[in-house]
């Protein structure tokens, strides 16, 4: 009975141990996690590193010659040098508090610093993949110029030249490297699992791996960066000319540290609660930023260089962002705050309002185009004879508004935006504005009625109430609908193209109109123009960033 009893218990297996079963789990959570991470990957990080990779190439039709930072330089001058070197040193930064916050989230356990081997052995393997991705790439795009024009090209014969592009010298030696930095990650890993079981583990091994990989990533910056600097002093010394490359990179770092410094020692004072140290911390702060301002005016030389056509860009996107967002969101709150308390008719002009963000762009474009046509018959032209000023050209105006009132005599860098830019930003106000319309009326609807009750019967009028009430409680749908915005009017191309006319010349090309041109002409030039998406890329995530940190810190959540 013994025996037939021993024979009926379960053999112990590796699936049916407990390190089998944790094992299954996390495969499990993957799998489910896969769909996700393939979408995340595919439509977010894959056209950011191809862009970059891109950028890096003499790329027409077709991928070309390697060029480095000439793209970046092209478009930013001397200040890609700058740029790049910061961006190095954020990436060793931001991986050195990531693993300061692993370690203070570990303390109880002491052999958590045996992560940074697998860690490290993962980012490798991330980075082998990425080298193995991007010679792979190439190859496969590059499939249609190796079918001989001569050839009848068919589907058998584009598949076999496909799988080609896999066999390639330097595409199988990656494909090497690659599989053996993961077949090392993975042993690594499951041997550190093993060794430290805690719930904090797999966590713990992610954000090391982070942390190397952004190790890695800057330590190819530097290398990248550092090449091609001394390819330009070689260049420049051959030239006989000479480069203050490294003079502007140190001027200018110290200055962005001494503003940096000044903001602490400000933030500082205003928490201080003695006179005398709020006296000293704050004259500190102000001399440190003179200083930093003073170091920081490097910049402009360093933009000596930089794509005339992109500057000017750069500068009318910020214009259109300075004359469409603030209006649009000052509109959509009071037209909010009067249909939320007039109860007649309130979902009719809530779907009035709404309609032009619904409209297709094309057919509101004509009737902008119309309403502001050129001809003396038109209806702008007709109110502006009514209080005696001529007819004006509008869209095919490339002059500032600001010279056509006051002449010739303003300096170039206080020329606001052209007559044909005003038009387009008042379009776009219109477009926009029922959008935050609705949005806001739906933020004032989860405001308490009984705060203003209680404010009424202490005696607050309407301002007090809309100032004290109604305003922080709004911060979130205004935080929104100003983040939403921004990184919007930065992108914006559709609605300056279909307005755009010929007459204007470059009077309304923002960054994201300039780069089009750059990728849709005869010579195409998608490297450059990659190039200077990524740095548009850059500029919105930079503003997010600040958004997010100083205004973030302001919104009032309940």
């Amino acid at each position: 009975m013994a025996a037939q009893s021993e024979s009926r218990q379960p053999k112990s297996s590796l699936l049916h141990s407990r390190l089998g079963q944790r094992v299954i789990e996390h495969l499990t959570a993957y799998l489910f996690l896969f769909p996700a991470l393939l979408i995340i990957f595919t439509f977010g990080l894959f056209p950011i590193a191809f862009a970059f990779f891109v950028s890096l190439h003499r790329w027409r039709r077709f991928p070309e010659a390697y060029t480095g930072l000439d793209n970046y330089v092209q478009a930013l001058g001397n200040f890609t040098y700058v740029l790049f070197f910061w961006l190095a040193f954020g990436a060793v930064v931001y991986a050195g508090y990531t693993l300061r916050r692993t370690w203070q989230a570990n303390r109880q356990f002491p052999r958590a610093w045996l992560s940074l081997l697998p860690g490290l052995a993962n980012a490798a393997a991330t980075v082998l993949f990425l080298n193995w991705f991007f010679k792979v790439l190439p190859a496969i795009l590059d499939v249609p110029r190796r079918i001989p024009r001569s050839e009848t090209r068919s589907r058998a014969r584009f598949i076999r030249e496909f799988l080609n592009s896999f066999t390639f010298p330097d595409v199988s030696k990656a494909a090497d490297q690659m599989l053996l930095g993961i077949g090392f990650a993975v042993v690594l890993s499951l041997i550190f699992t093993a060794l430290i079981r805690t719930k904090h583990t797999d966590r713990t091994l992610i954000r090391v791996s982070m942390a190397m990989f952004f190790l890695l990533a800057a330590g190819y910056i530097v290398n990248l960066t550092l090449t091609e600097i001394n390819a330009t002093f070689e260049a420049a010394r051959a030239s006989g000319g000479n480069l203050p490359i490294w003079s502007q990179t140190l001027l200018i770092s110290l200055g962005a540290a001494l503003l940096l410094a000044a903001y602490y020692l400000w933030q500082r004072a205003q928490h201080s609660v003695d006179d005398h140290r709020f006296l000293l911390l704050s004259g500190a702060a102000i001399i440190l930023l003179v200083g930093g301002f003073l170091l920081v005016v490097e910049i402009p030389r360093a933009f000596a260089g930089m794509d005339a056509n992109l500057r000017r860009a750069f500068w009318i996107t910020v214009m259109y962002v300075i004359g469409t967002v603030p209006v649009e969101l000052g509109l959509g709150l009071v037209l909010a705050y009067l249909l939320f308390y007039n109860r007649t008719g309130k979902s009719f002009f809530r779907i009035v309002y709404f309609l032009p963000y619904i409209t297709p762009f094309a057919a509101t474009a004509v009737v902008f185009t119309t309403l502001f046509s050129n001809k003396p018959d038109s209806p702008a032209n007709h109110l502006l004879n009514l209080v005696g000023i001529p007819d004006q050209k509008w869209l095919l105006e490339p002059t500032p508004i600001n010279v056509l009132l006051f002449g010739k005599g303003v300096p170039g860098w206080l020329q606001g935006p052209s007559l044909a830019l005003l038009v387009i930003m008042v379009w776009s106000t219109w477009t926009y504005v029922g959008y935050d319309t609705v949005i806001f009326l739906a933020g004032l609807g989860n405001v308490p009625t009984e705060l203003y009750e209680a404010a009424r019967i202490d005696g607050a009028n309407g301002w007090r109430l809309f100032r004290h009430i109604t305003l922080p409680l709004l911060s979130p749908t205004t935080f929104f609908l100003s983040l939403v915005a921004i990184i919007g009017t930065f992108q914006a191309f559709t609605q300056i193209w279909i307005m755009r006319n010929p007459a204007s010349r470059t009077s309304v090309d923002t960054v994201g109109v300039r780069i089009f041109d750059i990728i849709n002409r005869a010579q195409p030039e998608y490297g450059y123009g990659a190039g200077m998406a990524i740095v548009l890329f850059a500029v919105i995530l930079v503003i997010t960033i600040i958004q997010n940190r100083f205004v973030g810190r302001r919104v009032f959540y309940g």
